[in-house]
């Protein structure tokens, strides 16, 4: 048995989930075939609720695979790589879609719905900073959600880490 180093590649990321506060998918994106069925995915989305959502560190090796994760309000977003995959690069995507998403909402709430994400005010704290995102803003707010996961990573390669960045391209579009 060897154990030769992987080669280096940039399909870094295999997943993106957001589950709500009871386990449910509000969105997922694979980009690879390692759950190749909806009933594969919403089995491995249950796994991964259950052994995260009452655990406050933000990383975990869950079925093989590295699982970065963040919780806000009644949101859980995870990014998920292979087990040899640097945490901190998964890490990096987790923060810039949180980040993005929470600069989105708060802009577009503030304008008081004008703009392509309208609508309702997505930020607790709203104009004052705060960097929770909440459910209902993000429902409200999909056609943003899926710009800026398009905007991160593209078939499971990182493209953006600054959320400057893709909430600039965002509202370009």
């Amino acid at each position: 048995l060897s154990l030769s180093p992987q080669e280096p590649s940039l399909y870094t990321v295999k997943a993106i989930i957001i589950l709500d506060n009871d386990g449910e998918r509000l969105f997922a994106k694979y980009y690879d075939d390692t759950y190749p069925s909806v009933k594969e995915q919403r089995s491995f989305e249950k796994n991964i609720f259950s052994k995260t959502h009452r655990s406050d560190s933000e990383i975990a090796l869950l079925e093989g695979l590295t699982v970065v994760y963040k919780s806000s309000i009644d949101l859980y977003c995870y990014v998920i790589g292979s087990a040899h995959q640097n945490e901190l690069m998964l890490t990096a995507v987790l923060n810039c879609l949180f980040d993005s998403l929470s600069q989105m909402l708060r802009y577009w709430g503030v304008l008081g719905g004008s703009g392509a994400l309208g609508g309702h005010l997505g930020v607790m704290g709203g104009a004052t900073g705060g960097k929770n995102v909440e459910k209902r803003a993000l429902l409200d707010n999909m056609e943003g959600l899926f710009l800026a996961v398009d905007e991160i990573v593209d078939g499971g390669v990182i493209l953006e880490s600054d959320p400057q960045q893709v909430v600039h391209r965002v509202a370009v579009r």
